[in-house]
């Protein structure tokens, strides 16, 4: 049962509510932030503190077939992390893809109460939903891969638009997603197909006979005009290549003036030309980002060790594998989506790799709206979550991050203006990018903030001049009223509950449907939506403003 609770002399960041390091009282009655609370409660004395709502993690991969795929593929990344069980916890296992146990466990131990699974295929969903069961503390939504969907290509195709608009909130409303996932948009069919390719322009025809534009304006259309919480979640075409910073550009561009959201943006914000060493254009892109309040998106940040990359990109995992030389996955899921994972070490002394670091950091310092541009390594796939601490202090602590540039490709790093920049955020814009502008990103009013009404979901932290050490450790983690961390150590355990949309559509859009599903897929068109009695605990989120 949720605690009634008065947490007193701390300092309270709280941004939504322009509240920045005050002396504030933050008050807790079933499981709500209250105006106050009464002398019989649970009193927390958080005198030389630091208190902020719970963070939330926008972008990140950790339930789902492909995750679990990756899982397998690792046996040695588990054997030597285990994650002990303690009176309140469960035991798991950790490396670069932590088990469900202990990937909610190790988000708390960072202070996060709430992370969303970014890519997911629909005939998946069943498989995740059980998954974020198993996954304690944290709430959590995915988002649903629709971008190279045949049937949905075949819509788009014939221009039968209001048809495309009733499958889109079909596919949403049975699967129990929160929005959709835009994955190299017309790129699966080329590579899959006699052509063994990938689409490399935006403009360029696949073998439907659509652009990439074409399928992400109908996707920003159709997610506009029915209010979604969150836009299209959008993974632009040609990922991780040499020049790739034009088709973002234009990516963004396409969503003209309406709301769309740039996934993982480092990883498209290279110049130069293919087949050689890429440039930072993190400036032209950062640019734009600034000068158009349409468009946020998140960083993923490239942090060096061990990653695995993960993704619906499968052209990208096949080229990756050749420079992994190593184990490598790659599948292709019904008619829906691909997917890939390589096991893959980031590395210091390597151009490309301390690249990717530079541009990172200088997306998130050039950044004049820290609302809209956003803390992630596109977990795992540019970094584990737990690196987030180093980011902060990288982010807060220029002479840190200047002992870590002596550290990298010096090659690479002069083709940044990583050096010239001086910014340092302060615990007000951690705030902000970790918590305050995801919540609003996604459209999760009583997430991010601490006014009253909102989802009682706080951390707080030691004052630590060490910023990695002070994000590294919270003292205390509440997640709905209920004390989850006391004094650094688990005195509680909680569930969390899944986040999804229920949009209203025609029914007989499944009669358009249905047809498809018995000449190309493996189950029934019966089986494939997700019945309620999966949701466990569940909150719908209501559609918001629409725009056209």
């Amino acid at each position: 049962m949720a605690a009634s609770m008065r947490i007193i002399n701390g300092r309270v960041y709280d941004p939504t509510n322009n509240v920045d390091g005050e002396i504030k009282e933050i008050c807790i009655q079933d499981g709500k932030i209250v105006a106050s609370a009464g002398d019989d409660v649970t009193v927390i004395d958080a005198k030389g503190m630091v208190i902020m709502p719970g963070g939330v993690d926008i972008h990140c991969h950790i339930a789902g077939p492909k995750v679990n795929a990756a899982r397998k593929l690792q046996p040695e990344d588990h054997r030597h992390d285990v994650h002990p069980a303690t009176p309140f916890t469960r035991s798991g296992t950790g490396g670069t893809v932590p088990s469900t146990f202990a990937t909610g466990y190790r988000y708390a131990t960072l202070g996060y109460t709430t992370a969303m699974e970014a890519a997911v295929t629909p005939i998946g969903a069943r498989h995740t939903l059980e998954e974020f069961h198993d996954t304690p503390v944290i709430d959590k939504g995915f988002y649903v891969l629709l971008a190279n969907n045949i049937f949905l290509q075949k819509l788009l195709k014939e221009k039968r638009m209001e048809e495309f608009d009733q499958a889109v909130a079909w596919w949403i409303s049975s699967t129990k997603a929160y929005t959709v996932k835009l994955v190299n948009p017309g790129g699966d069919e080329p590579w899959k197909g006699k052509k063994n390719s990938n689409v490399s322009d935006i403009d360029e025809l696949n073998d439907e006979g659509l652009t990439p534009r074409k399928i992400i304006e109908a996707f920003v259309k159709t997610v506009n005009a029915r209010g979604f919480p969150h836009p299209p979640h959008i993974h632009c075409n040609n990922l991780g290549h040499s020049g790739n910073y034009i088709t973002t550009l234009e990516t963004m561009k396409t969503a003209n003036g309406l709301r769309a959201h740039i996934a993982h943006i480092q990883f498209h914000s290279y110049g130069g030309e293919i087949g050689k060493n890429p440039v930072s254009k993190a400036t032209e892109i950062i640019d734009y980002v600034n000068n158009n309040s349409n468009i946020t998106c998140d960083v993923g940040q490239v942090m060096f060790g061990k990653s695995t990359i993960m993704t619906a990109d499968a052209p990208l995992a096949y080229v990756l594998k050749g420079h992994s030389k190593g184990k490598w996955v790659n599948a292709d899921t019904e008619c829906e989506s691909g997917c890939g994972i390589v096991p893959f070490t980031y590395q210091e002394h390597i151009y490309m790799h301390t690249l990717q670091w530079a541009i990172g950091l200088e997306l998130f310092l050039l950044s004049k709206d820290p609302w809209r541009v956003m803390l992630s390594t596109d977990h795992p796939n540019g970094g584990s979550f737990q690196s987030y601490p180093k980011l902060i202090k990288l982010l807060m602590d220029k002479g840190f991050r200047r002992e870590e540039m002596k550290r990298v490709n010096q090659k690479a790093l002069i083709n940044t203006i990583l050096p010239d920049l001086e910014r340092e955020y302060t615990l007000n814009e951690i705030a902000i990018i970790t918590r305050a502008g995801p919540a609003k990103a996604l459209g999760l009013h009583n997430k991010g903030q601490l006014g009253v009404g909102a989802d009682a979901d706080i951390t707080i932290y030691d004052d630590m001049e060490d910023k990695e050490e002070m994000f590294n450790a919270p003292r205390y983690v509440i997640k709905s009223g209920h004390l989850i961390i006391e004094n650094h150590e688990f005195r509680n355990d909680f569930n969390g509950r899944l986040l999804h949309i229920a949009p209203e559509y025609d029914k007989k859009i499944e009669e358009v449907v249905q047809p498809f599903f018995e000449d190309y897929y493996s189950i029934e068109f019966a089986n494939y939506a997700v019945d309620d009695h999966y949701l466990h605990d569940h909150e719908v989120i209501p559609l918001g403003e629409t725009h056209s």
